[in-house]
């Protein structure tokens, strides 16, 4: 599951920082927050059904939708002439995104042991963040190699190569339905697992400044004056592996929430070097600072959504935290395209707001360590 895992992000992954330049190639630049709006409004669409649909007919057949839609839509990037049709095609793309992680945190979720949560969404944490950082990195690399056309070709072997691996995973829902039209029906139920509402909100304290650096990394790299667009994914791969191997067990030790206020902490932190970063290095100590706090932070979440969300209801409750995900990426893309002019004058501005966020984050942890100790 933690391959297939990384090679579905790097096929979605490895061509995020050329989307700015492809884009502006369309004749959008003034459209490049809609790259991550369209994709994560999409993705938040689809948690719902993917959660229910999991719960249900089972975790592979909502992961295979998930792939299905990626490996298309993929293919199709290359025949993108228009601004509106590519970024039609960034909307479809987020079912993906919006079913597959669903689905397999889910299944995760099913086999992990109890005592041990943290430790191992840490290990399959750092999985996803190898795929995230690695197709990042090297996508500057293979567009100058084989071009836009290459690179979406590249990417579709990896989501080509997720489906191979999945198909070798037992299933874990005990007695899956078959599928039925009226499964699609979604309830407010079907939406929203009330029980894991801590770690959702947590989610989207952090994420959104995940969103404002989705949009502005690749102009950042140029301010700075670094060629290569993905060179804060590198410097933030390394530095969340390094923490989700020799820190995973922390909130194991320490309990989430002391662990999340470590982890937001450090997004706070880095969102304030990244944003008055002047030259490689101080980029570069700001990625690397992200890192780790997404390093403790993700599985932190992932692990406390297990703890909290009933055991026949883990499908909804990791929908529910892929939600907060998106809907945070949604706001810091929407941010961004308030206030960023593709100037390097606005860029401290977009990036103290996502400061702001996760100092929000911080403050409601220690009301819940406060008021509700008698929560996990």
């Amino acid at each position: 599951m933690c391959w297939a895992l990384l090679a579905f992000m790097m096929s979605f992954n490895i061509f995020l920082p050329e989307f700015n330049e492809f884009i502006t190639e369309l004749g959008g630049e003034d459209y490049k927050g809609l790259i991550f709006l369209m994709f994560s409004f999409s993705a938040a669409i689809s948690r719902p059904f993917s959660g229910k649909l999991s719960d249900t007919i089972g975790r592979k057949k909502v992961m295979y939708i998930g792939i299905t839609l990626g490996f298309v839509t993929t293919l199709i990037y290359p025949l993108s002439s228009l601004v509106i049709y590519f970024l039609w095609l960034r909307f479809i793309h987020g079912f993906s995104a919006g079913f597959l992680p669903t689905g397999a945190t889910a299944l995760v979720t099913d086999i992990l042991p109890t005592k041990g949560r943290g430790v191992a969404m840490g290990i399959w944490g750092t999985f996803i963040s190898v795929g995230f950082g690695v197709g990042n990195f090297f996508a500057t690399y293979i567009e100058q190699w084989i071009g836009f056309t290459g690179l979406f070709l590249v990417a579709a072997g990896f989501a080509l190569t997720a489906a191979i691996l999945i198909s070798m995973i037992k299933e874990t829902l005990p007695n899956p339905k078959p599928f039925q039209w009226k499964l699609l029906k979604v309830k407010w139920n079907d939406v929203f697992e009330p029980t894991v509402r801590p770690a959702a909100f947590v989610m989207f304290c952090s994420a959104t400044s995940t969103g404002i650096m989705f949009v502005t990394s690749p102009d950042m790299s140029g301010y700075v004056g670094i060629e290569n667009k993905g060179w804060f994914f590198l410097f933030y791969m390394s530095s969340t592996i390094v923490v989700r191997l020799f820190a995973s067990s922390m909130s194991d030790r320490i309990g989430r929430r002391k662990a999340l206020i470590i982890g937001l902490f450090f997004m706070a932190l880095s969102m304030i070097i990244l944003g008055f970063s002047r030259d490689w290095i101080q980029y570069t100590i700001g990625a690397t600072v992200f890192g780790i706090s997404t390093g403790i932070s993700s599985p932190t979440i992932f692990a406390w959504m297990a703890d909290l969300a009933p055991v026949k209801r883990r499908g909804v409750g990791s929908g529910t935290v892929f939600i907060a995900l998106e809907l945070a990426i949604i706001s810091g893309a929407i941010i961004t395209l308030l206030i960023y002019d593709s100037t390097v004058n606005t860029i401290p501005l977009c990036y103290c707001i996502g400061a702001a966020l996760s100092v929000i984050g911080i403050c409601y942890l220690f009301w819940h360590l406060a008021k509700r100790e008698s929560i996990t």
